[in-house]
Formats: structure tokens, C-alpha cells, sequence
């Protein structure tokens, strides 16, 4: 399977805050964000999903698997329909963007794997079968500790199909890998960071 380059922090950090403010610019005024320029890492075209929590809990998730468009603006657009397209939640409203975690998986194209191949927590799955498609990011089999096969059985059940319907020579099984990176994530790095400028720097006191 063909390996994604690994985005710099400045690039996470970069799409992190393009996704907030393209969600509270929806949100607010219900406008599309005029998009600034953005670095040449994220002018190549690549699928992403946003996954937004609050309190801890699953607020949104909305993505696209391939775009043809560059990164930035793929992640600015499922950004705002994770706040407010997400049939499975009401809409986000204004007093909830404070609180509101933003996680950005960045996807490498989806390539054919068998059953065997698949190791939870690194690839991700999706499994088509005629009009029906189901789509399982990596970290969802890690978070809820499933085998392959298990996950395999979730993510034809998210398709709508039946739970073995990935053992049918007609269902196609795809796997993909996923850069995960969230404002948690940068904040730790931000803090990390500076901690380390600080050793490196010592008061003026111990300087000799």
C-alpha cells in the first residue's frame, strides 16, 4: 500500500485552524470562508474526514474518501458539513464552538486488501458492494479494541449489508491509512515545545 507524506506540524496546524474557522464562519454567519493561501503541502489533492467531539462525545464526522481538489480546500468544505450536515446530529450552534474538538484524518487512496492483510489500527476499510458503501476510519477498530474480522463485520454493517457480506466474491474490501492529528494533539506539541525552547534557554540567572 503507497505511503502518504507525513504533513509537517506546520501543515496540521495550518488545516486545524482553517477547519475551525471555516466551521465558525458557517456556523455564526452562515457563510463559506473565503480561503486564505495556504502552504504548497496542502495544494495536493487527497481525501480527509473531520471529526468533531464535545464533552467527550462524537458531535459530527463527515468526509471524502478521494477529492480531486486540494487538501485545504477538501478539508475546509467536509469541515462545515461535519457542523452541519451530519444527519445523525443537529446542527452545531454558536455556544457550542468554544467547547467543540477538531480531529483531521488525512487519507491515503483506497487500494483492494484481503481479509488476512488487514491490521486494525493502521488501515481503515471501506467495503462497497453495488450502490452500498460503508467507510470505517483507522482509529474507530482501535478505539473499540476489534479484531479484523470484526472489523470487517462493522463496516459492512455501516454499508448496510449484512455483517458477513465481506466473504461474497461480488463485495469489494478497500483498505487505506490515515494521518490523525487533532487540536489536543498541537496543543501537546505547542507545549512540548516551548518546554523545550525554555531548556535551551536558561534564566539569565544561570547563564554563566
Amino acid at each position: 500500500m503507497r505511503k502518504m507524506s507525513r504533513l509537517s506540524n506546520e501543515d496540521r496546524r495550518a488545516l486545524l485552524d482553517l477547519a475551525r474557522r471555516a466551521i465558525s464562519k458557517a456556523v455564526i454567519e452562515r457563510q463559506v470562508l473565503d480561503i486564505p493561501p495556504y502552504p504548497a503541502a496542502l495544494t495536493h489533492p487527497a481525501g480527509a474526514f473531520v471529526t468533531l467531539h464535545r464533552n467527550g462525545q462524537l458531535r459530527g464526522c463527515v468526509g471524502q474518501v478521494e477529492s480531486p481538489g486540494p487538501l485545504a480546500e477538501t478539508v475546509a468544505r467536509v469541515a462545515i458539513s461535519a457542523a452541519l450536515h451530519d444527519s445523525r446530529f443537529p446542527e452545531v450552534q454558536a455556544d457550542e464552538l468554544q467547547g467543540l474538538e477538531i480531529e483531521i484524518s488525512v487519507l491515503s487512496l483506497p487500494e483492494p486488501i484481503l481479509p488476512e492483510a488487514i491490521v486494525t489500527g493502521v488501515h481503515g476499510l471501506l467495503v462497497v458492494k453495488d450502490e452500498k458503501r460503508g467507510l470505517l476510519l483507522p482509529q474507530v477498530a482501535s478505539q473499540r479494541k476489534w479484531s479484523a474480522q470484526q472489523f470487517l463485520e462493522e463496516t459492512c454493517a455501516k454499508a448496510g449489508l449484512p455483517n458477513d457480506a465481506w466473504r461474497e466474491p461480488s463485495t469489494r474490501v478497500l483498505a487505506f491509512t490515515a494521518e490523525v492529528f487533532s487540536e489536543a494533539g498541537a496543543h501537546a506539541s505547542d507545549s512540548v515545545r516551548n518546554e523545550s525552547e525554555k531548556d535551551k534557554n536558561p534564566h539569565p540567572s544561570q547563564k554563566t
